[in-house]
């Protein structure tokens, strides 16, 4: 069995090319033969946490400086980091409400793929011998996915923080995983809107007054054959759907109450965009719409969180987004 308390930690683990600080401690010191005994359940990150003794959660959390009483323990902090704010972005996650599906990278370009019919219709059709059958064509994309870093600088002096529990740090960082999340899911909904580089956004419908039910109802019928799975509206639009008489009945009042989950008629998901338009409303099929394109997870400006502690070290994560299906999405201005 690997002795994880004998394990050397330097900064140059966080720079393997392709590998997490957490997947190179792993081939170091698998889990797997920890079954059995106290320490299954960790990880190998954890694991290195229980050798120095540091306690990262809780009521009996340590103070910041405990991470840099030795140059070992201090190697694991940017992991600490990482990990907290990657919290915060599952935790404000609305991504997988309008994405089909991930990919990862290992550089800043990327060529998607897309789907095209050659007829309006994308069902399948009753064709008699002989005759040929719709084409789906699927191809690659003329131009390459834009992909931005979204990210803050953490800025803050060791002598103002150390004596702070770790407690109170994870919450400062999980609500900038937060905001970055919240970036994240604009840049989804700025392709789907204005489109990804390559392709136009979603066709656009503006309504002369707000939105009614049946609106609602049309949105629903104008994206067919797709599916309505997921609503993302700015303020006022949302505020015009949860207005509607339809969405006062008992059941999806009760479920706004008692959760503060969105939804509407039709089973959609409702999702509050602050910084979308105010009035715009877009309609997804979360199923094929986007696809999202990520270089690596979050990234940390790890010899600075080591060597400096919290001096204005970087939090950022580099993703972009690219549309399958053009056609699975629709925009409504609700003037």
């Amino acid at each position: 069995m690997a002795c994880y308390d004998t394990i050397h930690l330097e900064k140059g683990m966080y720079a393997m090319p392709g590998k997490s600080f957490t997947q190179v401690l792993e081939e170091l010191d698998d889990s797997s033969q920890y079954v059995g005994t106290p320490l299954e359940g960790l990880d190998a990150y954890q694991r290195q946490l229980k050798r120095f003794g540091i306690r990262v959660g809780g009521p009996d959390s340590d103070r910041l400086e405990k991470f840099f009483r030795s140059t070992s323990s201090a190697a694991l902090f940017p992991e600490y980091v990482a990990r907290a704010v990657r919290q915060g972005m599952e935790a404000n996650n609305h991504l997988n409400e309008l994405v089909a599906t991930v990919t990862n990278v290992e550089a800043m370009d990327y060529r998607a793929v897309m789907a095209e019919s050659e007829d309006d219709a994308y069902n399948l059709v009753r064709t008699d011998e002989s005759v040929t059958m719709p084409t789906t064509y699927v191809h690659t994309q003329n131009g390459l996915v834009n992909l931005r870093k979204r990210g803050r600088v953490l800025a803050g002096t060791y002598e103002a923080l150390r004596f702070h529990k770790l407690d109170v740090i994870t919450v400062i960082l999980r609500q900038i995983g937060a905001f970055m999340a919240a970036g994240l899911l604009q840049d989804a909904v700025n392709t789907l809107v204005d489109g990804d580089g390559v392709n136009d956004g979603a066709a656009v419908k503006n309504l002369t007054s707000g939105m009614t039910y049946n609106d609602l109802m049309t949105l629903w019928g104008d994206l067919a054959p797709y599916r309505m799975t997921t609503l993302v509206g700015g303020t006022t639009a949302c505020q015009q759907v949860m207005n509607l008489t339809e969405m006062k009945d008992s059941a999806a009042g009760n479920c706004f109450h008692a959760t503060g989950k969105l939804a509407t008629p039709m089973g959609a998901s409702l999702i509050h965009v602050p910084t979308m338009e105010k009035k715009q409303l877009v309609a997804v099929d979360k199923n094929c719409c986007l696809e999202m394109v990520q270089a690596g997870g979050i990234l940390t400006d790890y010899d600075k969180l080591i060597d400096r502690q919290m001096d204005r070290a970087s939090i950022s994560v580099v993703a972009g987004f690219a549309q399958l299906f053009p056609n699975a999405a629709r925009v409504v201005n609700c003037n």
